[in-house]
């Protein structure tokens, strides 16, 4: 197995990684490289892989093997970030290979629905309790606010067609949502 170097007490990185570095074996390239390009690679994990957990692991582990490899980094070829994304893809296809070798794993999204029910979701009373307290907080506001935070909050429908249902225009709706909830968040908890 090879061993990490060490960062720590090196006056010239650039000698110590070759001509070729790419600066991931100091503390400002690596924070350089984090700022730029690890949303990229997170969403690039999420969308190949379909699990957060996995997401992570596969961005940390791109950049684990980028910072071992950081002297073999070649400019001529291209930027940090497609080099990055080829170190990635690489990752990737492990982890794709190790999920295949293990087909009994399961992510995060799987345990609530292998786990016993009782414990997984909470108790049908609190669902009761949470819809008369809404009700109850509705009850307080005008009448064409609450149709209003009705059917966008509650119902998740568009403004517009709020509007055109209501004969109003879209502005109104706006206007009616923002003045109810401003005073619903005025009201005390226990309302």
């Amino acid at each position: 197995m090879r061993s990490i170097r060490p960062v720590t007490g090196i006056s010239d990185q650039r000698s110590f990684c070759g001509d070729r570095c790419a600066r991931l074996c100091t503390d400002d390239g690596i924070a350089a490289v984090l700022t730029a390009d690890r949303a990229l690679l997170h969403w690039r994990a999420m969308r190949g892989l379909g699990d957060s957990g996995l997401a992570e692991q596969a961005v940390q582990e791109t950049l684990l093997r980028a910072w071992r490899s950081c002297a073999r980094f070649d400019a001529g070829k291209g930027t940090i970030r497609t080099w990055l994304l080829a170190i990635q893809r690489n990752v990737m296809i492990d982890i794709g290979r190790a999920r295949a070798a293990r087909p009994g794993d399961t992510g995060w999204d799987e345990v609530a629905e292998l786990s016993d029910i009782r414990y997984a979701d909470p108790d049908f009373s609190e669902g009761i309790v949470d819809g008369l307290l809404v009700a109850q907080l509705l009850s307080r506001l005008p009448e064409s606010q609450r149709e209003a935070v009705v059917e966008v909050i509650l119902r998740d429908r568009a403004y517009q067609d709020v509007a055109d249902d209501i004969g109003v225009p879209v502005g109104t709706v706006k206007t009616r949502v923002h003045y109810a909830l401003r005073s619903l968040r005025r009201l005390p908890i226990g309302a």
